[in-house]
């Protein structure tokens, strides 16, 4: 009976040596990774990838380490503006997160271009840029590991709080200095000024009720057509498909928007105003009876044929809502 722990010592041994070597071989490979990305982090902040350096970083096991990236299309070619946008955005998170006193080598900062990956955009069945996905330290991407642009808008603080949620690592964006706004303010204060110091006395514009009436106008407008989420969601101009070359200028859903659909229905509500500006007139003016008819006819165009835009831009984002006007 003695040899029998001896035995089942042997066997043991045998069949733990190679999973021991596995294991220490993994580690090895892991270790290579890890070494890897952090030395392409210190010199910038987004890692460039192809198909192989995705293939053998991203998808392939051993991996301890979040790899958020970034799919666009940036070659001036392509002509993606949001793109362009994106990646300025992209670049300030990253660079926030790689100076930043919490950095550590669980989460990555990665891009593939088309030009440069498009086996990766093939092999995710991905057809338009830009994308951000994020693959997770353990397992595949899950549904909320894509992050929704086009809900959400590419702004890095709003990308900052996706990674918080999907990865738990809490990134503090840091802007470079913007000089614009208050270049602007001091522009417009020397206008004001300049205005008072020529005018001496002499300050009835300031009472000018029809160029407070335009100033107002102006602003309502602007806010109607959707420019306060613009500066709050900071989506992107509007959307090219990389494959087709398709550019989409209205966004198809109720939940978001671009920002030339902004422009597009501050056009429109300006037109509907100045039609009903010019029917006012036509009523109310001491003009002759010729001008006035013209001005009328005129007015009920500008209404008639804005205001039907206008109801067509609806009825793409509410898909099934019955009402037109004119157009479809």
């Amino acid at each position: 009976m003695a040899p029998l722990p001896a035995l089942l010592l042997v066997l043991l041994l045998a069949w733990g040596g190679p999973r021991a070597a596995g294991q220490k071989r993994k580690e090895m490979v892991l270790s290579e990774k890890v070494n890897q990305l952090m030395e392409w982090a210190s010199k910038r902040s987004v890692i460039r990838m192809n198909g192989d350096k995705f293939r053998r970083l991203v998808k392939a096991p051993p991996r301890n380490y979040s790899v958020i990236v970034m799919f666009t299309a940036l070659q001036p070619h392509r002509q993606c503006v949001v793109c362009k946008q994106a990646d300025e955005e992209y670049q300030i998170l990253a660079n926030s997160w790689r100076y930043s006193s919490a950095f550590t080598n669980k989460i990555f900062f990665a891009m593939v271009d088309f030009d440069e990956g498009s086996d990766v955009f093939q092999m995710l069945n991905m057809n338009s840029a830009p994308t951000f996905i994020n693959f997770p330290a353990k397992g595949k991407p899950k549904r909320g590991d894509t992050y929704e642009l086009q809900v959400r808008g590419f702004a890095a603080e709003q990308l900052a709080r996706w990674v918080a949620d999907r990865t738990d690592v809490n990134i503090r964006v840091i802007r470079p200095p913007n000089y614009a706004g208050p270049l602007m303010l001091g522009l417009l204060l020397a206008v004001i000024g300049g205005l008072v110091y020529l005018r001496g006395s002499n300050l009835d514009f300031l009472y000018n009720k029809t160029g407070w009436a335009f100033a107002a106008l102006c602003f309502v407008l602007a806010m109607t057509s959707g420019q306060m989420w613009n500066h709050i969601r900071g989506p992107p101009y509007a959307h090219k498909n990389p494959h087709t070359g398709q550019v989409n200028y209205i966004h198809g859903s109720s939940q978001a928007q671009f920002v030339a659909e902004t422009h597009i229905v501050l056009l429109f509500n300006g037109g509907v105003t100045l039609g009903m500006v010019l029917l006012h007139e036509a009523a109310t003016s001491d003009m002759d009876v010729g001008k006035r008819k013209i001005m009328c006819i005129a007015g009920i165009g500008l209404v008639v044929l804005f205001f039907s835009w206008l109801l067509s831009v609806f009825r793409s984002k509410y898909h099934g809502y019955p009402y037109r006007y004119v157009s479809s």
